[in-house]
């Protein structure tokens, strides 16, 4: 790795000058979780020069313990920015060892995010930073950074149309599932899913690693599944043969993840503490959405009725854990794509890597088409019905097992899943609460709108094969993620 003889480790107790300006600063940034909370504790945990000391520029690694959340920053310092780089700026310390100069967020700064990509082109350590890549992939040099706007829980970087750099920005001990899944099923051969070609983590003294970026390749020309819906309803075009298509490529991931990691079974117990833990989070939001306290009771018998089904054998595996169409891509060769394997954020990781019913992915993609007739005017219940029947239809061509057959658990998924956006939008977009208040009214009255029929034992035929259908390798792939919201 060039320079890295002179770059590396950085004394922490020589940024305390940084201290002030990074907690005005962090409460501003859309990734951080803290908005709304004054900053406690703030501790450096690790700093790396990511160039020699005395470059100009300077990129600096940060390891920040946020009120017991670590944080990842990648710090910029010139002695002035540019104007283009003005908005940047988060201060200029006036002592330690970047006194008087310009401390501002590295990642927009052209010549920076082109030295991170230098980095994960040649594998090797800085300091408690560890590169690494996929040996047979061949990343170009000099390729132009720009980065990705819009995003909320992680910032991303494009270099040349050809690859994107996610970087994740509250990271924890192990493996992020954004690496992991992707990398096991491109070894399976599931090319439903475009694989890493390089990562970055932090190897710090007595614990796991903590994976901090993954570069995979850039899907152009691609069609975000979230959009693509959308523009078909307002055009009032069918979306059938699209979920369909979808419900395949969502079924062949599962069964790929099923064969290269580790399932389990579900026994009562365990099915009693799934029920449990829906109705505390039930109990959680009615307690903290006004507007859901009249259908706690009716959404509580979902989740009594899962308890109460003493499941035995319910298989659980790794899945995507945070599935709907904005986690989707339909490339320029009509083949669907999931993508961001990362799951809910707000979840410890721990809590991600678990096995899970493969339901609750697709309780998570028939919301989300139900979202999509909900944001359209007027509502166009009959599309939203007709995606989930075709979506469930597509799943079971591929499986041989209609999801609706497993109708408690689906139907606890859902609820669960509904109550999770009742939250969201409560906090953070108050105008759209009526989308899944709708779907509340609806599931606490025990409505089997959308669930669509499904004989058990019997896999529907489907329409058959999409467009699309039929599965060469996904060449250059990932587009960015869609913002950090249900369903968008």
């Amino acid at each position: 790795m060039s320079e890295a003889a002179s770059a590396g480790t950085t004394s922490t107790t020589g940024l305390s000058p940084l201290e002030p300006m990074l907690r005005d600063w962090l409460p501003l940034q859309r990734w951080f979780a803290g908005k709304g909370r004054r900053i406690g504790r703030l501790r450096m945990i690790s700093a790396a020069d990511l160039l020699p000391p005395g470059s100009s520029p300077g990129l600096v690694h940060l390891l920040l313990d946020v009120d017991g959340d670590c944080y990842q920053l990648l710090l910029g310092v010139r002695p002035a920015l540019p104007p283009a780089l003005a908005p940047a700026l988060i201060g200029r310390p006036e002592q330690g060892p970047y006194a008087g100069q310009c401390v501002y967020e590295g990642l927009g700064d052209p010549r920076l995010a082109a030295l991170l990509l230098e980095r994960l082109r040649a594998p090797g350590t800085l300091g408690p930073l560890r590169f690494d890549r996929d040996p047979m992939a061949l990343i170009p040099a000099a390729l132009t950074p720009r980065p990705l706007s819009g995003e909320q829980t992680n910032s991303s970087l494009i270099y040349g149309d050809s690859y994107i750099l996610k970087v994740f920005r509250r990271v924890g001990p192990g493996v992020n599932p954004d690496l992991e899944l992707p990398r096991a099923l491109a070894a399976a051969g599931c090319a439903r899913v475009p694989a890493p070609v390089a990562w970055y983590e932090a190897v710090l003294a007595g614990g796991e690693p903590l994976t901090l970026g993954v570069l995979q390749p850039y899907l152009r020309g691609s069609d975000d599944g979230w959009q693509l819906a959308l523009g078909r309803l307002r055009s009032g075009d069918d979306f059938t043969a699209e979920a369909h298509a979808l419900g395949r490529a969502t079924a062949e991931v599962h069964s790929a993840l099923a064969a290269a990691l580790p399932t389990v079974a579900l026994g009562p117990e365990q099915t009693a503490r799934l029920a449990s833990g829906m109705t505390a989070r039930l109990a959680a939001t009615a307690r903290e959405v006004p507007a859901l306290r009249p259908y706690e009771a009716g959404l509580r018998g979902a989740f009594d009725a899962l308890a109460a089904s003493r499941g035995a054998g319910v298989p659980a595996q790794r899945i995507h854990g945070d599935l709907h169409l904005g986690q989707t891509l339909r490339t320029a060769d009509g083949i669907w794509a999931l993508i961001d394997f990362e799951g809910e954020p707000a979840r410890p990781l721990a809590d991600r890597r678990r096995p899970e019913p493969a339901v609750r992915d697709i309780a998570g993609m028939l919301r989300s088409f139900d979202y999509a007739a909900r944001s359209h005017r007027p509502f166009a219940p009959a599309w939203a019905d007709a995606c989930r029947t075709a979506f469930c239809e597509g799943y079971a061509r591929t499986t041989g097992r209609d999801p609706r057959e497993d109708r408690v658990l689906l139907r606890a998924y859902e609820t669960d899943k509904a109550v999770y956006e009742a939250r969201y939008e409560s906090r953070h977009r108050p105008d759209w609460l009526h989308v899944p208040m709708a779907a509340i009214r609806r599931l606490a009255a025990g409505s089997d709108r959308g669930f669509g029929r499904a004989q058990p034992g019997t896999a529907s035929p489907g329409a058959g094969p999409a467009p699309g259908e039929g599965f060469p390798s996904l060449s250059p792939h990932p587009r960015p993620q869609p913002p950090r919201r249900p369903h968008t």
